[in-house]
């Protein structure tokens, strides 16, 4: 199925973006069948296939009844899951356990239907990235969501020939990062450097490259979306949290943010919540959770103090 235009055709699956306004807020409507843009209402497809199942079930019995077919199409498995895949439980498709005899058989199927699934390197190159992306995610704690997003950005690395000469351990993470910077997920480039077997100068210096050439024209990183992860992990109340999120949005308006680390300025904006309440954490408490130094913080306390007329007392 694609959409043509003049002098262009292109998936439906590889659509991420509007064609006319360039929005990125796609909506799906199943009951309709029609893809349209919310930004400018341009009807992408009139003919939307919807690829889940007919039926409802109400509990896990219900569903392993009723299911007459494998799992859905997943971006996460370099074939979308559409190959045959022969599991490892040694039964036959009656549940039965296949006798010793044909065991061997069974093992040469197997390991030629794994060899066919990525026959050629630009498969292999994809399995590989895609299970080194489901390692980082999971050593990270990351959901399905960014998974899914850090597995497309990927993919059209691989189409557009991005990955040519570099490192599948570099290409991934830095797909991985750009992914949390899409959805908003509180990751910094350190903690992602630590969990892959990529340097962070190396992560770094592509996420930059496939940023350019992919178009994705992210913003920066706004220190709140770091400030519940940090003040949970410094298990501070609720009410600290708030100020602190209030401190940084006075800071964001006196334009104080700009051309600072935000991991470091939402360091400094808890130390002067937590003050200022009387749930005072220490600076090197706060910079071995946040990531960052103690003069870091020293700093950017000092200038968030002054300009907003903050009383705190070191």
């Amino acid at each position: 199925m694609v959409i043509q235009k003049p002098g262009s055709e292109v998936e439906l699956d590889e659509i991420t973006a509007c064609p006319e306004c360039k929005s990125e807020h796609l909506v799906r409507d199943y009951n309709r069948g029609e893809m349209t843009c919310s930004g400018c209402g341009l009807v992408i497809d009139d003919n939307f296939i919807d690829s889940g199942p007919e039926w409802r079930a109400f509990d896990a019995e219900q569903n392993e009844k009723r299911a007459r077919g494998g799992a859905p199409m997943t971006v996460m498995v370099h074939d979308k899951g559409l190959s045959t895949d022969i599991g490892w439980g040694n039964r036959d498709t009656y549940g039965n356990v296949v006798p010793t005899k044909n065991r061997a058989q069974l093992f040469r199927m197997r390991k030629w239907q794994n060899r066919t699934r990525a026959s050629t390197s630009a498969d292999r190159n994809l399995a590989l990235a895609l299970k080194e992306l489901n390692r980082l995610a999971s050593k990270i704690g990351l959901h399905r969501q960014v998974r899914e997003e850090a597995a497309m950005l990927y993919r059209r690395a691989v189409n557009q020939n991005l990955v040519r000469g570099r490192s599948v351990e570099g290409v991934a993470a830095a797909a991985l990062y750009g992914a949390c910077r899409r959805c908003e997920v509180p990751r910094t480039l350190n903690e992602i450097t630590e969990a892959s077997r990529a340097s962070k100068k190396e992560v770094g210096r592509t996420y930059r490259y496939i940023s350019r050439e992919l178009k994705l024209n992210l913003q920066p990183a706004s220190p709140v979306v770091y400030i519940e992860r940090f003040c949970k992990e410094l298990k501070l109340p609720g009410h600290v949290e708030n100020a602190a999120v209030r401190i940084l949005n006075q800071a964001v308006e006196a334009e104080l943010t700009s051309g600072r680390g935000p991991t470091g300025v939402a360091a400094a904006a808890i130390y002067i919540a937590s003050v200022l309440y009387n749930m005072r954490k220490t600076q090197k408490q706060i910079a071995t959770t946040v990531g960052v130094t103690e003069v870091t913080i020293r700093n950017r306390y000092k200038e968030l103090a002054e300009n907003l007329d903050i009383s705190v007392q070191a």
